[in-house]
């Protein structure tokens, strides 16, 4: 806790520099990471949209859509891992949300592309558990 010059105690901002770097750090680089390849994801499915195959299966859409998805949620997960490596107070819950959604479509994905599916999923978990057990403040002790 610091004090002001009137006396009054204030908690210090939780940044990616006040943690030490720690957990705002890697959570921070687990969303860029998992932006960056879901851009690159995304930008691969436009530019060729018969690089993956897979038949008969549920949800299966054009994949120029799938890569249009990707792209917007990769763009969204950089945005979200910058404001935690910035220590904006709103950074964290984006991040656990859009990681949330970027689960999601890596699942749905899974068909057309095990290997790259599975590890951008182990990101996004990597990156919600620790934003939501380390990095958002839970109320004041």
């Amino acid at each position: 806790m610091t004090e002001t010059p009137g006396g009054v105690r204030q908690r210090p901002r939780a940044t990616a520099q006040a943690l030490g770097g720690g957990p705002a750090l890697f959570a921070g680089c687990a969303l860029e990471l998992s932006g960056t390849l879901s851009i690159l994801f995304g930008v691969s499915g436009i530019a060729d949209d018969t690089i993956f195959r897979s038949s008969r299966y549920v949800y299966r859409f054009d994949l120029t859509a799938w890569g249009w998805l990707h792209l917007v949620i990769g763009v969204g997960l950089v945005a979200a891992g910058l404001s935690v490596l910035a220590g904006k107070s709103w950074g964290a819950g984006v991040g656990i949300a859009l990681g949330a959604v970027s689960l999601i479509t890596q699942f749905m994905f899974i068909p057309y592309y095990p290997v790259w599916s599975v590890i951008v999923m182990t990101l996004d978990l990597l990156a919600i558990w620790t934003l939501a057990r380390f990095v958002v403040p839970f109320g004041d002790d």
